[in-house]
């Protein structure tokens, strides 16, 4: 991000750039991790919150809890395949499963506005203990604001989540290698289109349900088989598949490529985003995991997962060393030679190769 230094000097709180917040800081995207490190690890310096996982691991690690937060303030509030009850416990438990935790405690905090119907926090709330109890979670404590109209839209839910730290677990971005392969459980881009539907009334994706749901069963299920072949894990959620395949890239310093041919996107996904010109692979999803695994160990993560119920389940990538593409520092003689820089790319099936950014700004807002 560019930063116009002539209008003053920052100071600790920020003032003095002109700059504003806009949709985009909250995609998931480059804005997003700009407004994250430029605002917030200024100020919260903490070396478990240094690595920026989904989960923070008390102590780092691994051997003792994972602790996660997050906010959801999805509009619509219910939509085909789910509803923000649901999405708030399932994100939240998500986030703790591919941390190599095994889910077990959540709170929640809820912000109303004024006006809202009882019968819709009555479903809410509901939909809420059904999605604890599929997971194998506890509401255990939680709070309670309403705020006048116009405060904030509807319904805003906060849930924190609390999980244990799996004995076989041993993930991070540190321990990928080039060679290991990319295990995807199942269709993207679901959860997008199906919000998308049901917020602009769109007929032709109405056959599109959201694929929220809890993933802790899958990933406890392949730590426990696979053990220190699971390199490392993550829920492609806001920016998807393509985003989450750059912090990849980013965190291990390796090339990351996927092969489009074998990602698995539905037809009707396909079809709604053909339509409206986007990106499945940005898309969100909401009950996907997207493993990194030995190469010995790859065929058996697609089985298993397979075995669990997700039928799509496929390697759709690898990681490779990384190999230069960019002009950088000079030779003795003033020549420039390349300099080597880890990046994420999309191998097409007809031979071509396309390099894979973060989104710059938002594709569809209030997803999640």
């Amino acid at each position: 991000m560019n930063v116009d230094r002539e209008k003053g000097p920052r100071d600790g709180a920020g003032r003095g750039n002109g700059r504003r917040v806009t949709l985009a800081h909250g995609a998931g995207g480059r804005l997003t991790a700009e407004l994250v490190r430029e605002v917030f690890l200024k100020h919260f310096q903490s070396r478990h919150l240094a690595p920026l996982g989904d989960s923070a691991l008390v102590p780092p690690g691994g051997g003792g809890l994972a602790l996660t937060t997050d906010g959801f303030v999805v509009d619509p509030l219910f939509f085909p395949g789910g509803d923000i009850g649901r999405l708030a416990v399932c994100g939240t438990v998500n986030d703790l499963a591919v941390a190599g935790a095994a889910p077990a405690y959540l709170t929640a905090s809820f912000i109303i506005e004024e006006g809202l119907p009882f019968e819709v926090l009555e479903r809410v709330g509901l939909s809420m203990a059904r999605a604890a109890e599929e997971a194998g979670v506890e509401v255990v404590t939680g709070d309670t604001k309403v705020v006048e109209r116009g405060g904030c839209d509807k319904l805003f839910i906060v849930t924190s989540g609390v999980g244990f730290v799996l004995p076989a677990a041993d993930t991070g971005a540190s321990r990928v290698r080039p060679g290991d392969r990319l295990v995807l459980s199942g269709p993207v881009g679901q959860h997008g289109v199906a919000v998308l539907s049901q917020r602009e009334g769109l007929g032709f994706a109405s056959s599109v349900r959201s694929d929220c749901a809890p993933v802790a069963g899958l990933t406890t299920r392949l730590i426990e088989e696979l053990g220190p072949a699971v390199r490392w894990m993550r829920d492609p959620t806001r920016g998807g598949l393509a985003t989450v395949v750059c912090e990849l890239a980013e965190e291990t310093g390796l090339d990351v490529f996927l092969e489009e041919e074998v990602i698995p996107v539905p037809s009707d996904v396909a079809a709604a985003c053909e339509l409206l010109g986007l990106d499945p692979l940005y898309l969100a999803n909401e009950g996907k995991v997207l493993v990194v695994v030995e190469e010995a160990a790859a065929q058996r993560a697609v089985d298993l997962l397979r075995e669990a119920g997700q039928a799509d389940a496929a390697v759709v990538g690898r990681v490779e060393e990384v190999v230069v593409r960019t002009p950088g520092g000079t030779g003795a003689h003033g020549d420039r030679r390349p300099e080597p820089r880890p990046g994420a790319y999309l191998r097409t099936p007809y031979g071509g190769t396309r390099f894979l950014e973060r989104l710059a700004g938002e594709q569809l807002p209030r997803i999640c």
